[in-house]
């Protein structure tokens, strides 16, 4: 199984980045979020995940480990596949998952194409008690973030900017508010 990759991007694609690694061209599934931040011949380094099916080899890359440690979970919930599991994390920061799923609020979830409430409710419910140790502090700065996020986008902005922006005001304010402000200004 292949855990990492370090590389150069060669190409991009729809959903997708080549990575050169040594010579050697691997197709990565990634999502908008992580190939939004990188450009053409610059490194990278993904964390992936090895999906084998009897007719094919996918692989899917993370930009950490956090983030590739809560697409496994998501995966291993009946009803969610690779696809679904990526769009959660192309809607949503892992920190921002986590404390919907804590707080039982499938409102997040149900974004995604194709995850109905039925879907969502088993997802908090069958990973609620995975998640529980997340702390208080980071549920209140991931639901600040994605107060940020929704503004950003409700005003044109990809998912993608809105995700960088608000990464980059990350513990300046508490205030919702502020924290668009000064995410609109690293914009």
């Amino acid at each position: 199984m292949i855990g990492k990759l370090k590389g150069t991007v060669d190409y991009f694609g729809d959903g997708y980045l080549v990575i050169d690694v040594n010579g050697v061209g691997y197709k990565v599934s990634c999502n908008e979020v992580t190939i939004g931040k990188v450009s053409s011949q610059e490194e990278v380094e993904l964390f992936i995940y090895t999906h084998v099916k009897e007719d094919q080899l996918t692989l899917i890359g993370f930009e950490s480990q956090n983030e590739l440690e809560l697409f496994e979970l998501l995966i291993s919930v009946s009803g969610i596949g690779p696809k679904a599991a990526l769009n959660i994390l192309n809607i949503a920061s892992p920190d921002v998952v986590k404390t919907a799923i804590v707080n039982q609020d499938s409102g997040i979830l149900t974004q995604v194409s194709g995850i109905g409430k039925k879907i969502a409710e088993r997802v908090i419910l069958e990973l609620q008690n995975k998640i529980k140790n997340f702390s208080a502090s980071v549920q209140q700065t991931a639901q600040g973030d994605q107060d940020v996020i929704e503004a950003l986008v409700g005003m044109g902005y990809s998912i993608s900017e809105a995700r960088e922006a608000a990464k980059n005001v990350h513990s300046e304010s508490q205030d919702v508010s502020e924290r668009i402000k000064l995410a609109l200004r690293s914009l």
